[in-house]
């Protein structure tokens, strides 16, 4: 097997990859603050979100044929000068229109990049060591997101929102400047051929499934509004169609076999009911502090920082737990702890003390890092490797689609919420009964995240660990 520099190679990944993530949620804490400086609605600020989350989704799909068609260095410089470029231009926004082109090229950048950084890990490491490495990927993604709320909170209490990004730049610089010096192509180029038709059904499907449950998400009239309903169902029509042309063709730009994988199954909806527990929660939560509860971004920042960091920073141990003794002893045990304090989440009110809210909030990263890397890693470690770029293409894409199922679900429960306790209030405007709503609306989307997450354990039960054959791994390389 090619010997790599794989510290020099994961690092430039793991910056890029973690100044990708952080700004994603940054700007979820600065979204009231645009609202003002924009002029715009809740509906529209949305939208950097949606927009966000919809370029991944389209993009995601294509991340099999891309790491076929182009070397690693290739998609690294290219995602990278993406990033940069949007990264640049978020900074330098004075309107809402060129942030959400800023945006937009931040997903194209991050799009490229995660599965490039999953591919990497499945052809550099050996599956004995997959799980350590995994568990800095995990990291990243899960670290990354939640220091961003605490970041942003202290840069918009103190500077602009500007520096949400300038902030970022230099990173992304840097990240750059180590990638071009160590990352080596790690994966061939074999140029398949690239199905028109295929690109263009998966756009309509992903593209349309995702934007459907964004916009359901965003206004008052949800699932009566005809955009919402029509364009879910030409999503998933045209999915039935892109999955009837990935069987048929011999080259496929998403290969459907690796659902012919049991683990890789289990593994992929333990990562997607994950996703959907954190999105809902990462957006409810906060929301909740600042409106409900009136506290300052800043103090709900730093509220969430500490079972984040604590995420983090277990996600690497998980890794190395899962390596030394499979994945049924970390993920069971990590959903029972998910489903505990989610139960306990979903009574909290506006009396609730912030030390209660923070060490639920511990319990409940604690708990979903002890199931989404090893759950993960488990799945991917039972396709052969040619089927690598596909399993990671189709976790991540799937993964767009749940979080936006995931926010949109919860933003419709918590509206429908607080429009019903508004609705028998006898004071609807006044700000205590205003605060009363929210957390009624908040309540009912954490005992959503609860059932998601029953369900999830239910299916924990079927997980195995996957014993890979080295003697298909070594005629390989």
């Amino acid at each position: 097997m090619k010997q790599y520099n794989t510290r020099a190679i994961m690092a430039s990944l793991l910056i890029c990859g973690f100044v990708g993530m952080f700004s994603e949620t940054a700007l979820n804490i600065a979204i009231s603050n645009l609202m003002d400086v924009f002029q715009i609605s809740a509906a529209t600020a949305q939208w950097l979100t949606t927009g966000f989350l919809l370029t991944l989704g389209i993009l995601m799909p294509m991340t099999g044929l891309l790491l076929q068609w182009f070397t690693t260095r290739q998609l690294f410089i290219g995602s990278l000068a993406s990033s940069i470029v949007g990264t640049l231009i978020a900074a330098l926004a004075f309107n809402f229109e060129i942030l959400i082109v800023a945006r937009i090229l931040q997903a194209i950048g991050m799009g490229l990049l995660i599965p490039l950084m999953f591919n990497t890990i499945l052809v550099v490491y050996p599956p004995e060591k997959r799980g350590a490495a995994m568990g800095f990927v995990g990291l990243v993604i899960m670290f990354a997101p939640a220091t961003g709320p605490t970041v942003a909170g202290i840069l918009i209490e103190y500077l602009t929102w500007h520096y949400i990004f300038w902030l970022s730049l230099p990173f992304l610089v840097i990240g750059l400047l180590v990638g071009l010096k160590y990352l080596e192509n790690v994966t061939e180029v074999t140029k398949p051929r690239i199905d028109l038709l295929s690109v263009i059904l998966s756009t309509i499907g992903f593209g349309g499934v995702v934007f459907g449950f964004s916009k359901a998400g965003e206004g008052t009239d949800g699932w009566n509004n005809p955009v919402v309903v029509t364009s879910i169902v030409v999503g998933l029509i045209a999915l039935v169609l892109f999955t009837l042309r990935q069987k048929a063709m011999r080259e496929p730009m998403m290969d459907l076999r690796v659902f012919k994988y049991p683990m890789y199954n289990v593994g992929m909806l333990l990562v997607l009911s994950c996703m959907m527990i954190i999105l809902s929660s990462m957006i409810i939560l906060p929301m909740f502090l600042q409106n409900g509860m009136k506290l300052s971004a800043f103090t709900t920042g730093l509220m969430l920082l500490p079972g984040s960091a604590l995420n983090g920073i277990l996600s690497p141990r998980m890794g190395r737990l899962f390596d030394r003794y499979g994945p049924k002893w970390l993920v069971i045990p990590g959903l029972v702890i998910v489903a505990i304090t989610l139960w306990f989440f979903s009574s909290i009110s506006t009396a609730s003390s912030i030390a209660f809210i923070v060490s639920l909030h511990i319990g409940l990263m604690i708990g979903i890092s002890m199931v989404w890397m090893p759950a993960q890693t488990n799945g991917l470690n039972q396709l052969p490797p040619e089927l690598y770029p596909h399993g990671t293409a189709v976790i991540n894409t799937l993964q767009q689609v749940a979080g936006a199922i995931g926010t949109a679900v919860a933003i419709i429960i918590l509206t429908s919420g607080m429009e019903k306790y508004l609705h028998n209030s006898p004071a609807p405007t006044e700000n205590t009964e205003v605060a009363n709503a929210m957390m009624f609306g908040s309540q009912h989307v954490f005992l959503f995240t609860l059932v998601v997450t029953l369900i999830g354990l239910a299916m924990a039960f079927f997980i195995r660990r996957v014993i890979v054959n080295h003697a298909t791994m070594n005629s390989m390389h």
